[in-house]
């Protein structure tokens, strides 16, 4: 459950910053320039978020940050898609913003999230190897 509560923290920071993009960075800088800036920013949120409480999530061996790492994914895939459907956008509409058309950078905000309880626990030192390391 606790990476779930910390997906719902991700969340939150993606919404924030969603509005950050549209109401600040759009206006004042352009589309194409927010949307990159908007994503490398969100990127560095997880990879941080994740750093800071990867030791409450228990990040200690491979396979548990791979698990987290699907997890996240997963849930981001299915609240995009089903947010998505609720508000009657079409697949193909949908699909789009998993391209890196007009300067998108959202596929690379998935990649960090899969990779960043990978990334957080080999700085943390907690997994070298593929095995836990006691602290």
């Amino acid at each position: 459950m606790r990476p779930v509560a910390i997906w719902l923290v991700i969340l939150m920071f993606a919404v924030v910053n969603g509005a950050f993009r549209e109401t600040v960075l759009v206006p004042n800088l352009g589309k194409p320039v927010a949307l990159v800036l908007s994503g490398l920013l969100l990127s560095l949120i997880i990879l941080i978020l994740t750093f800071v409480l990867a030791p409450w999530m228990r990040l200690d061996t491979r396979a548990r940050c791979l698990f987290v790492g699907i997890l996240w994914v997963l849930l981001t895939l299915v609240f995009e898609f089903g947010f998505g459907l609720m508000q009657g956008r079409s697949l193909q509409d949908m699909l789009e913003a998993y391209t890196f058309k007009d300067d998108n950078l959202w596929p690379l905000v998935l990649l960090v999230t899969f990779f960043a309880p990978s990334i957080a626990a080999r700085l943390r030192g907690t997994v070298q190897g593929g095995v836990a390391r006691n602290e």
